[in-house]
């Protein structure tokens, strides 16, 4: 398939369909409402962040909000991709290529966690459908814990 050609799929593509593949490919990787409305809750909670960022350089995952300072990677999950347990549907098309596809997002977010968190991190994971405000609210609970705990470790 050429970049000009809109009337095939290329040979073993996912995609059912030309349309669902041009819709699936124009699915955004950040910025998107939910990730927007989280990072305004926690900026409005006085929380600095960065944001689209690998928390550990060498290891390839990226977390949506990083915070360096007390080590927190945040990341907001969105139900089709990461199987949320109310909202999760398999595909009716192509249903053994999108189960498959969401089994191994699941497996490589357990490794993400575990890697993280055996290098110091802590993991704060979010649906897309949480209410973003008391996401944030967490967030920035689990921000002043660690925050504290650092604070306690250097006065000992």
């Amino acid at each position: 398939m050429t970049g000009d050609s809109v009337s095939e799929l290329p040979a073993g593509s996912w995609a059912s369909s030309l349309a669902k593949r041009r819709n699936m490919q124009s699915n955004k990787g950040r910025d998107t409402k939910p990730e927007l409305a989280l990072r305004r809750a926690a900026h409005a909670l006085g929380l600095r962040y960065h944001v689209s960022e690998r928390p550990i350089p060498a290891i390839r995952r990226t977390a949506d909000l990083v915070f360096t300072r007390a080590r927190i990677a945040v990341f907001l999950d969105g139900c089709f991709w990461h199987v949320c347990p109310e909202h999760f549907t398999v595909s009716r098309t192509n249903p053994e290529y999108w189960s498959e596809k969401a089994e191994k997002n699941q497996a490589r977010d357990r490794q993400t966690d575990r890697l993280l968190q055996e290098a110091g991190w802590a993991v704060l994971r979010v649906w897309e459908h949480e209410d973003p405000d008391q996401a944030a609210t967490r967030l920035r609970e689990l921000y002043d814990r660690r925050i504290a705990a650092q604070r306690e470790e250097k006065a000992h």
